[in-house]
């Protein structure tokens, strides 16, 4: 589809449509256009697809996110590179019984993925996640704040010199 007929002539959409021109193998020439890989792409739509909800309370942030019809251990919650959060896990079709055909097929399968920034005072060893009702909730807490630094005292010394004179 060209999305120039529409009027949509701005770099964004200039990028949606030479990613949905890409082939699924990842072929073509990605070298000459520097078109950024199938994965990308594929990561790309699955963090669109996946809606998170973040709400900071005083000694934490709570990221809850939709993880329809995976189960706790289909779900992969890490951190990489110390300040960045990713959950991600992967919804796949049910397997066909025999004599069944689908007349409709509209449930999400793929790839659900979320990646967040995490704050500096986040504590990284302070991660859990629970899961329930298709509702991944991930509670990362808080460091303590660090404590203020209180006024120093320098005490000076008084340092007396006494003059002699020679005589």
């Amino acid at each position: 589809m060209d999305f120039r007929v529409m009027g949509l002539e701005s770099p964004l959409f200039h990028t949606l449509q030479h990613m949905m021109d890409m082939s699924e193998d990842g072929a073509g020439d990605n070298k000459t256009h520097n078109a950024p890989t199938w994965s990308y792409v594929r990561d790309a739509k699955a963090m669109a697809a996946t809606p998170a909800d973040v709400k900071e309370y005083p000694n934490s942030y709570v990221f809850e996110i939709d993880m329809p019809g995976l189960k706790s251990g289909d779900i992969k919650v890490q951190v990489e590179d110390d300040n960045l959060l990713l959950i991600c896990g992967e919804r796949k079709r049910d397997e066909e019984k025999e004599g069944a055909k689908y007349l409709r097929m509209e449930r999400r399968v793929g790839k659900l993925m979320r990646k967040f920034v995490l704050p500096e005072n986040a504590n990284t060893d302070a991660i859990s996640a629970v899961c329930q009702d298709g509702v991944l909730s991930v509670t990362v807490q808080k460091l303590p704040p660090p404590e203020p630094k209180k006024p120093r005292t320098i005490q000076m010394m008084l340092l007396l010199y006494q003059l002699f004179s020679i005589s």
